[in-house]
């Protein structure tokens, strides 16, 4: 049986305004390899954006992982962490009624099947390197796209 690679992920999304356009952007680290990566959107949402990063990121890895998981949205570390398993219960409905995101999070979920997964939440903001960049990375993707246009 062959041991599983200990990976650390950032991600972060990004959207200006929100709605508008967004980017997300993740970090992936495993031992002195890393690889970044950033997208855009035209029209979405910050939790849309949120989201993405993490999906982009778990479909990166090439096989089953030991995933540390370091975000700066409690929306996406605590849809994860605690209200995901009742979402699956009620068919993918919340107590109130419509899912939002959900598409996404389905994508998310069968993501996270593949590997075993710690999530950690991070201050934005804070001076985190790490998250810091992928912030920078983020809202890099969408000046790229403005300054396009």
């Amino acid at each position: 049986m062959s041991k599983k690679a200990q990976v650390t992920i950032y991600t972060d999304g990004s959207c200006s305004p929100n709605p508008g356009q967004g980017g997300w952007a993740y970090l992936l680290r495993d031992g002195k390899h890393e690889k970044a990566l950033n997208g855009y959107e035209e029209q979405t949402t910050n939790n849309r954006m949120e989201l993405t990063a993490a999906i982009q990121a778990l479909q990166a890895l090439k096989a089953p992982c030991m995933v540390n998981l370091h975000t700066d949205s409690q929306y996406l570390q605590h849809g994860v962490t605690k209200w995901l398993p009742a979402w699956q219960k009620r068919n993918w409905k919340r107590k109130g009624g419509k899912l939002a995101n959900v598409d996404l999070w389905k994508a998310l979920d069968a993501e996270l099947s593949k590997h075993n997964s710690k999530w950690h939440w991070v201050k934005g903001h804070a001076g985190y390197p790490d998250n810091e960049r992928v912030d920078e990375l983020a809202k890099q993707a969408i000046r790229a796209k403005k300054s396009t246009c």
